[in-house]
């Protein structure tokens, strides 16, 4: 068996903080978010690759070598042109070879251990499933129904979901299973896990469930993103920074080399503080602010601050603000 990562999707609806930016490269606090992934594939002591695209390659190269990881490059750089998700697994597997591979998308964060996946796994495709708990959330997943744990019913996506238990993007499949992909995309089917899996149930393919509870974040929106941030943050890191005897820092925080926390500044709690960044005269509170991004006389809450920005006596709250962007209120 081989472990694929998926990490060549465009996160459009992360625009414009991941414009330049892979979002399993995003940081959630001092660890990014595949790096979440990697730890939990450690035990396993299998082959590890990640599949991503020329676009976003240069950004994980640096990353793979020194987790010594395998890289698989798709040849497209923007959305228009992605394989997607079963297209990208078609390439890797033409590059890996037939195998059978446990495969999770790269910016899913999950409580449960891959180890403990594993062992459930009997050479049958086996999902991850998550109760959702909400009817209209699970309409944006794939939906599945399941007697004990194997699954009768799959619905991607559907408008009256039938069940709160949805697909959470970590799969194990057999050799047999992958050698039908080449056919699902040959037959003009849609590129996507869910379709796949309703596909292979059509075609009487047996497939299990194991289920988890505790957490699930599938970061496809600034709120998951906070979310993910606000479970996993455990303990402040606070590296070489300067900081005002007037300002107070509210743990858990990150708050990376180089930062300046001036003036009458509260930063916290949960906070993710990029290097070279300055607060001055600032609260900022269950916020990510990338590199080199300047807040003065503000009020930062729930909110992400791509690098290089400026941001001058404002109230933001819930927002999203791509880099190089200047916003103030006054002089």
């Amino acid at each position: 068996m081989k472990v694929l990562i998926m990490a060549g999707g465009y996160a459009t609806r992360l625009w414009p903080i991941t414009k330049g930016k892979p979002k399993p490269l995003l940081p959630v606090g001092n660890k990014y978010i595949i790096d979440y992934i990697l730890e939990k594939t450690k035990d396993l002591g299998l082959e590890v690759h990640v599949s991503t695209n020329k676009f976003f390659e240069r950004h994980f190269k640096s990353w793979a070598e020194k987790n010594n990881i395998g890289l698989i490059v798709e040849e497209t750089i923007s959305e228009e042109e992605k394989l997607g998700t079963i297209g990208a697994i078609k390439y890797a597997v033409s590059e890996l070879g037939v195998d059978d591979y446990l495969i999770v998308a790269g910016d899913n964060l999950f409580s449960f251990s891959l180890e403990d996946f594993l062992r459930h796994y009997s050479g049958k495709p086996l999902i991850a499933v998550y109760d959702v708990g909400d009817f209209e959330l699970a309409k944006r997943y794939g939906v599945v129904l399941v007697e004990g744990n194997r699954v009768i019913d799959f619905q991607e996506k559907p408008l009256q979901p039938k069940s709160t238990l949805i697909s959470t993007g970590v799969y194990a499949f057999p050799k047999d299973v992958i050698e039908k992909v080449d056919e699902y995309l040959e037959r003009g089917n849609r590129d996507s896990p869910g379709y796949f899996i309703e596909w292979l149930l059509e075609n009487d393919v047996e497939i299990y469930a194991y289920k988890f509870d505790d957490y699930w974040y599938d970061i496809g929106s600034a709120d998951s993103y906070l979310e993910a941030m606000k479970t996993l943050l455990k303990e402040s890191q606070i590296e070489e920074i300067q900081i005002s005897p007037y300002s107070k820092i509210i743990p858990p925080v990150v708050i990376k080399k180089g930062a300046k926390i001036l003036g009458r500044s509260i930063v916290g709690p949960y906070a993710y503080i990029g290097e070279e960044c300055v607060i001055e005269n600032s609260d900022v509170s269950d916020s990510i602010i990338f590199n080199a991004t300047v807040i003065r006389g503000s009020t930062i809450w729930r909110s992400i601050i791509d690098e290089k920005c400026e941001i001058r006596n404002l109230e933001l709250k819930k927002s999203l603000v791509g880099g190089h962007a200047k916003i103030q209120r006054g002089d």
